[in-house]
């Protein structure tokens, strides 16, 4: 009975020393901190962008209305190109008559504001370059760019129009939006020239009271009668002239009676 209970004993004590609860567990290796997650690319909303500046309403409303807006923001996005847009000002547009644009057909509208850009990001500094290259537009190999830079005054040469960078709107690599004076008219949209609007007519120029002519030598303009002192002078006249009748045939009245 001794030898069987040290038996159990010991079996016991060996269960309690092998169990997970007992056990000690090696320590885990310590691991290097994992990086912090990249940040996210700014993009630049084209669309928000060009409703704040310019005023650029016409031009942003065209590229909204043919979802070319939408191509121009892709460019922006995704590749590592980038995009040169060319915008022009509201006044711009106004500067040509309404039915030039509102006579293209959706495709030739779309053509025309692929035409303002350049499938590149260009800093004002590229443009020196390019005088000689003439890069093609969005709108394809044919719609091509002249650039000139004299002395800082950059000009974008199209076919009717010769329009001038006036302001740099945004240029921060892969965006570049430049304000222009003029709209880009391409010879492929426009056979021949486009007509510019009709001017204003000139507001009717009204009379100066120092205009009038004197009536006097003194310069002095007399102020004319008002019939309430024309007739008081009429009445005045006629009493004078009874008055006088009268005393005519008195006095012819005494030299009868006396003769």
């Amino acid at each position: 009975m001794g030898l069987s209970a040290m038996f159990v004993a010991c079996s016991f004590l060996a269960i309690l020393i092998s169990s997970p609860t007992n056990a000690q567990t090696a320590p885990s290796p310590l691991l290097p901190p994992s990086p912090a997650p990249a940040p996210a690319p700014h993009f630049v909303n084209l669309a928000d962008l060009l409703s704040v500046a310019g005023p650029f309403h016409t031009f942003l409303n065209y590229l909204e209305q043919t979802q070319v807006i939408q191509t121009f923001q892709n460019q922006a996005n995704n590749t590592k190109q980038g995009i040169t847009i060319f915008v022009p000002k509201d006044s711009a547009f106004s500067l040509l008559k309404k039915t030039t644009f509102s006579n293209l057909t959706r495709d030739q509208l779309k053509t025309l504001l692929l035409y303002h850009a350049f499938p590149k990001y260009y800093s004002l500094s590229d443009f020196q370059n390019l005088s000689a290259s003439n890069p093609a537009t969005f709108a394809g190999g044919s719609y091509t760019l002249n650039l000139t830079d004299n002395s800082g005054r950059i000009h974008v040469a199209s076919t009717w129009s010769n329009p001038e960078i006036t302001s740099s709107v945004y240029s921060t690599a892969p965006v570049a939006v430049y304000q222009i004076n003029k709209v880009l008219l391409p010879m492929a949209i426009f056979s021949t020239e486009p007509a510019l609007a009709p001017a204003l007519a000139p507001a009717p120029e009204t009379t100066k009271p120092s205009d009038l002519a004197p009536s006097s030598g003194r310069g002095i303009a007399s102020a004319p009668k008002s019939s309430e002192s024309s007739t008081t002078e009429s009445s005045a006249s006629s009493i004078s002239i009874g008055l006088f009748s009268s005393l005519v045939m008195a006095v012819s009245s005494g030299f009868m009676l006396i003769l």
